[in-house]
């Protein structure tokens, strides 16, 4: 019996789902093996980096930090 577009949509969405928790883990052990390495991370430079990475995925301040 072939699956509606409501079906196929729920699929996407949910392996779009499990794609971003299996990137959040992946950061999350990049974070943890590097503060085991480096000591200590300062919080305010990890803020800084995720922040960026955020404006990079979803491309927003790109037009501000060219002022800059």
């Amino acid at each position: 019996m072939p699956r509606g577009r409501s079906t196929f949509n729920k699929r996407q969405k949910e392996q779009q789902r499990q794609q971003r928790q299996r990137d959040k883990a992946e950061r999350k052990n990049l974070r943890k093996e590097s503060r085991g390495q480096d000591g200590p991370v300062d919080e305010m430079e990890e803020l800084r980096r995720n922040a960026e990475e955020q404006a990079a995925l979803f491309r927003v301040g790109s037009e501000d930090q060219e002022r800059f």
